[in-house]
């Protein structure tokens, strides 16, 4: 048996993920290392399967995600860290190495509560993290342009300018709005 690739202290036992899928759960910690294959070729077998969607509350408090680089209980290689969501801090550990992700205790619940649990392997995409990114981003400015404007007006420029790219002539409009004197033939 493999030893715990999070907390070095327990061991990787095989088993079932809640009686879906292999995975090897930790005897201390209670993390599991999941190969995304495994995930995959369940997935397939079970394509109608629908996770319960009545998860108001987590049944199992999330551990403290693991914020130190964790090896491959494979590969021995360190894994990366991918987000999971844009408005939460946890991260999944994966392996590209061999295809593995790690999951701290309580996290496969928090995929089931954020709707992903059946999305595990694309959490790990570019694309997915683009997105997150993305969104990160978009949050970010949107504070900054709410600190800058006001609430209220920050709405108002927001309503106005959503208005303004589905106009044929927003240019017309826009070099209207900044021109120092818009009834000048002067520039």
């Amino acid at each position: 048996m493999k030893r715990c690739t999070s907390c070095k202290n327990g061991v990787l036992k095989a088993g079932f993920l809640e009686e879906l899928f292999r995975a090897h759960t930790c005897s201390n910690c209670g993390g599991n290392w999941i190969l995304v294959e495994d995930y995959l070729t369940w997935k397939r077998k079970n394509a109608d399967y629908q996770f319960s969607d009545n998860l108001d509350v987590l049944n199992e408090e999330v551990a403290g995600d693991t914020k130190k680089a964790i090896l491959c209980p494979v590969s021995g290689v360190i894994m990366q860290k991918f987000k999971i969501t844009a408005g939460n801090e946890h991260r999944l550990d994966y392996s590209p190495a061999v295809g593995g992700i790690w999951l701290d205790k309580g996290e496969w619940e928090l995929l089931k509560a954020e709707g992903l649990a059946d999305s595990l392997n694309f959490l790990v995409t570019n694309e997915w993290q683009k997105k997150l990114r993305d969104s990160n981003a978009r949050e970010t400015f949107s504070e900054v342009y709410r600190k800058r404007f006001g609430e209220e007006t920050y709405g108002k420029v927001k309503e106005f300018r959503e208005w303004l790219q589905n106009q044929e002539n927003k240019a017309d409009i826009t070099a209207y709005l900044v021109a120092e004197d818009p009834y000048s033939a002067e520039r």
